[in-house]
């Protein structure tokens, strides 16, 4: 009798040391290929945009959104484009420049970098990497080289840019990486 309870409290100790949180995410917007993600950007600091004057050379151009949230055009200068669409951003620069500067601009506006995502804890190396559209978690965790012989493959964690907190996503081939995000792989015990 005295064994069993030693076992019993054992298995209950075993179980109390498990590193998968009872609240993981297996549904919603970062599981659905169309939802959220590219589709839907919205700028956000380190991002990389080609403006497209149409015959205005001297306005074209490639920029970065700053650390403050802006573009530095010629002739606007600083305008605040984080959190708005690329689209919205072009028909804003195509009103100021129709407003005194050119007579009915054209003007064109794409992303050609966005800003990079994250991955630390439990990867061969963990850093910064540039994001590609339709990254998956999967697929950050191999530009990192992959899993550590210690790292839970079950559960990742990710704090999606400007988020405080980060949360527990069930590890899938459909897992959806956004830019800016930060990705962690916790550590398994047994």
């Amino acid at each position: 009798m005295r064994l069993w309870g030693l076992l019993v409290c054992l298995g209950l100790s075993l179980a109390g040391c498990a590193t998968t949180p009872a609240n993981v995410v297996d549904t919603g917007e970062r599981y659905s290929s169309m939802s959220g993600g590219v589709e839907d950007y919205r700028l956000g600091a380190g991002d990389k945009v080609k403006l497209t004057v149409f015959n205005e050379p001297t306005l074209s151009g490639d920029f970065s959104v700053s650390a403050d949230g802006s573009l530095s055009l010629p002739l606007l200068g600083d305008m605040a484009v984080v959190g708005k669409k690329s689209s919205d951003v072009a028909v804003d620069i195509q009103k100021q420049l129709a407003n005194g500067y050119l007579r009915d601009p054209k003007v064109s506006l794409e992303i050609i970098g966005y800003r990079p995502f994250f991955i630390l804890g439990e990867v061969k190396t963990p850093g910064q990497y540039p994001y590609a559209s339709g990254l998956t978690a999967l697929n950050a965790i191999a530009v990192a080289q992959g899993f550590t012989p210690r790292a839970e493959r079950k559960v990742v964690y990710i704090r999606r840019a400007g988020s405080s907190s980060e949360e527990a996503y069930r590890l899938s081939p459909d897992l959806r990486v956004w830019p800016g995000d930060t990705i962690r792989l916790g550590e398994k015990y047994f």
